[in-house]
């Protein structure tokens, strides 16, 4: 099959992962007789620069009418570029993974395999505030359909790794109307799901055995502001934010990207980690391999995972792990072993 990508290279260190990024892809579109039409697409600080606008009406609609989105980090702009396609193509579904790599120090486990689901639409998140000059409120949004479709999505997945567990992470002792209907709408998805362990914990129990046990976790669902918190965590205790893809996914259309900002600092520096965005463009495989039925996406996906891992495994890396590889050479070196 072919596939559309909408790619957007993003911000700072951006353009530099994705030109990694590409060279990977485009080895693996050789060696496996893949096609992946990376289609360019302009969002962020630079196109509000160039253009008046992070996210147009233009690039948004290129983005709607291809089969996925690839993406890269966004500066300053990232909420305007960001959430509006997650609302606006209703990704509900933030999936972060956290597994550990070969030669990266970690804590705790090095068998560390955990998946955390966000919701990805509702709570604090929805942007509902309001403030006068001696008091500012938020309001917390939790529907029964959003909680029911991100432990459907939580249980599903837990049925493809080997533990089958699902942890609900919560703060029902406290906010008992809305980690309430969380916490309830979790418990009746579990009754579908008789295969599947099911437990719940408090958020700051969870934050405290991410660094004591991360190893006992397998699925972590909840909800869209504790999920980004614990999975900046959960990031660090596998190595850090620059190895961690992500993938903001709805029943129809799915983005993938890094959970890292722009990091301006080393921007145009050639000294930036690419595997968090390569990672990502594995997941987007492996999603269109499902999606689409495609065993060969599926394999292109775990041939790029594998390559990751091999290099990592040979001591080869970028400086923030100790190496002394630039980004172009570690996408280089990437791209020879999908080759091999």
């Amino acid at each position: 099959m072919e596939y559309t990508v909408a790619f957007i290279e993003g911000d700072g260190i951006g353009p530099e992962q994705a030109a990694a990024t590409k060279t990977v892809l485009r080895k693996l579109e050789e060696s496996q007789g893949m096609s992946l039409n990376l289609i360019p697409v302009e969002a962020g600080d630079r196109a509000f620069k160039d253009h008046g606008e992070a996210l147009s009406n233009e690039s948004f609609q290129v983005i709607r009418e291809s089969d996925c989105c690839l993406k890269g980090p966004v500066g300053k702009l990232a909420y305007d570029v960001v959430i509006r396609l997650r609302r606006d193509l209703d990704l509900y579904a933030n999936i972060r993974p956290a597994k550990t790599l070969p030669g990266v120090p970690c804590v705790g486990s090095p068998e560390t395999d955990l998946v955390i689901v966000r919701e990805n639409t509702e709570d604090l998140y929805c942007g509902l505030e309001s403030a006068d000059e001696d008091k500012a409120t938020a309001t917390r949004l939790i529907t029964r359909k959003a909680c029911r479709r991100i432990a459907t999505y939580a249980f599903d997945l837990a049925r493809s790794k080997k533990k089958r567990l699902v942890t609900a992470v919560h703060k029902s002792n406290v906010l008992k109307k809305t980690d309430g209907l969380f916490l309830l709408a979790c418990k009746e998805v579990a009754e579908a799901y008789p295969d599947v362990k099911f437990s719940d914990m408090l958020v700051d129990a969870a934050a405290m055995n991410l660094i004591r046990n991360p190893g006992n976790f397998d699925v972590i669902v909840t909800t869209n502001m504790f999920g980004d918190i614990l999975s900046d965590e959960a990031a660090q205790v596998v190595g850090g934010l620059g190895l961690v893809p992500s993938a903001n996914i709805g029943d129809n259309f799915a983005l993938f990207e890094p959970v890292h900002g722009s990091a301006p600092d080393i921007a145009g520096r050639n000294c930036a980690n690419p595997i968090s965005l390569i990672l990502s463009a594995a997941m987007m495989l492996e999603w269109l391999g499902r999606k689409r039925n495609d065993p060969k996406a599926s394999e292109g996906s775990r041939i790029i995972e594998r390559a990751v891992r091999q290099s990592l495994s040979s001591g080869e890396s970028t400086p923030d792990l100790g190496g002394d590889l630039s980004t172009v050479e570690m996408g280089n070196t990437i791209a020879q072993r999908i080759a091999t």
